[in-house]
């Protein structure tokens, strides 16, 4: 797998992806705005380059950097090519740029009822922090926060051995 900046022609296959991996999928315009006007977007995507194909995008993530804070706005693998560990090597790379264009914790939002993405989140150090009740509205589901505050050197380097 590869992980590389998004670029504009990425956005049809990055919403779909989207649309494949959430209840509450983001308007395809809204990766646009993202590309385009938010300075403060880190967008990349992962990529697989099958035996007897090109290379596929088969992941996205969508992360804001704010002064010394990573926000993950969003971050979904491709159902087909999911259980392989690219969600793991995606948001590795997320935080190790993140942590390179100056960020030294991250945040985000998950389901309550995702535990699959909880235990990959607490893996990588992530821990709760609060709750947004009936934050997702398509079933007002609450959204745990769950905060990383350790991204120093040391953390860069375990990133790198992770990464794309």
């Amino acid at each position: 797998m590869k992980c590389r900046p998004m670029k504009l022609a990425d956005i049809p296959r990055v919403h779909e992806i989207d649309v494949l991996s959430f209840p509450l999928p983001w308007p395809e315009n809204s990766f646009l705005f993202e590309m385009t006007e938010n300075p403060s977007t880190l967008a990349l995507v992962a990529e697989v380059t099958p035996p007897d194909a090109g290379s596929v995008v088969i992941g996205m993530v969508v992360d804001w950097i704010v002064v010394d804070e990573a926000h993950i706005a969003t971050i979904a693998i491709h159902p087909a090519f999911r259980g392989n560990g690219y969600g793991r090597q995606l948001l590795a790379e997320t935080l190790r740029q993140s942590i390179q264009h100056g960020a030294i914790l991250a945040t985000l939002e998950v389901r309550e009822t995702n535990m699959i993405a909880q235990q990959m989140y607490r893996a990588f150090g992530f821990s709760p922090v609060g709750r947004r009740l009936h934050y997702y509205k398509d079933n007002n589901e609450d959204a745990i926060i769950m905060t990383l505050e350790r991204m120093s050197a040391d953390y860069l380097a375990w990133l790198d051995k992770i990464g794309c």
